[in-house]
């Protein structure tokens, strides 16, 4: 069994903190770094993708819509060839800081209401994956099961990743519960773990309705904003290790770019 541990880092903004970067950056294996549409601004992103690079962590870009105000989580209905721009410009952005700090971007996250949208959307998921096929085809996009974008992608040679969430509820249909209901957001450390380690192990996760909703995962996220982040995700990979999972990047390689 080989899961990858990702989440959301590099989420500051100026003075601003959120979330503890560095301390996640010792536990997960892949970080989703903010391109500086929701959160996120050139100083962060340097220091992020350097703390990646020393730890041998894979750098991945979160693209999101251009919502600062909003953290990247209220839907927008943005032409296709302007989200197709936004993304590509996100992309060489966060690559672009990545590489000079020895490093590189590889793969892509959509954040937030983005992500969402392109689970069902395919104009919105043809425009990330146009930006993706324009960049670099080989940039794999992290995704839900059952997402629209998988099809799209899979016709422009752009692999897609499913991942799997051990800190969000989940419908019994197997979509995430919307962040405005409550309970959307797990907080105990015990639960999270125990339910990565389901996902890992059986390939299942709980739905709030009590059924058991197939989770077929190569990736588990634990998101870098949520209070007490480090220590669920500390649980989450030792939870992961004790039951015989082996924590591996789903990419080629470490953040370090080829020499």
């Amino acid at each position: 069994m080989v899961i990858d541990l990702n989440a959301d880092l590099g989420e500051g903004f100026g003075i601003w903190r959120l979330g503890d970067d560095e301390a996640l950056l010792d536990v997960v294996t892949s970080a989703n770094v903010a391109c500086g549409f929701h959160a996120g601004d050139p100083l962060t992103i340097r220091r992020t993708c350097a703390a990646a690079v020393d730890r041998g962590v894979a750098i991945g870009a979160q693209v999101s819509y251009r919502d600062l105000a909003g953290f990247g989580r209220r839907e927008m209905d943005v032409a296709p060839e302007e989200l197709c721009a936004e993304v590509l410009y996100q992309l060489g952005a966060v690559d672009g800081i990545a590489r000079a700090m020895g490093g590189r971007v590889s793969y892509v996250k959509p954040h937030g209401a983005l992500y969402n949208r392109i689970c069902r959307d395919p104009e919105q998921a043809g425009a990330v994956v146009a930006a993706v096929a324009d960049y670099d085809r080989s940039l794999p996009l992290l995704t839900l099961p059952g997402s629209v974008v998988h099809e799209i992608a899979a016709g422009e040679g752009v692999a897609t990743v499913v991942e799997a969430f051990a800190d969000r509820a989940y419908t019994g249909s197997g979509t995430l519960v919307s962040r405005r209901s409550p309970g959307a957001v797990l907080h105990d450390p015990g639960t999270v773990a125990d339910r990565a380690v389901r996902m890992a192990t059986e390939r299942v996760v709980e739905a709030v309705d009590g059924s058991r909703v197939p989770v077929e995962a190569r990736s588990i996220c634990v998101h870098g904003d949520t209070p007490g982040a480090v220590l669920m995700a500390r649980a989450v990979r030792d939870g992961l290790v004790d039951a015989g999972v082996t924590l591996r990047s789903f990419t080629s390689g470490s953040g370090r770019s080829p020499r």
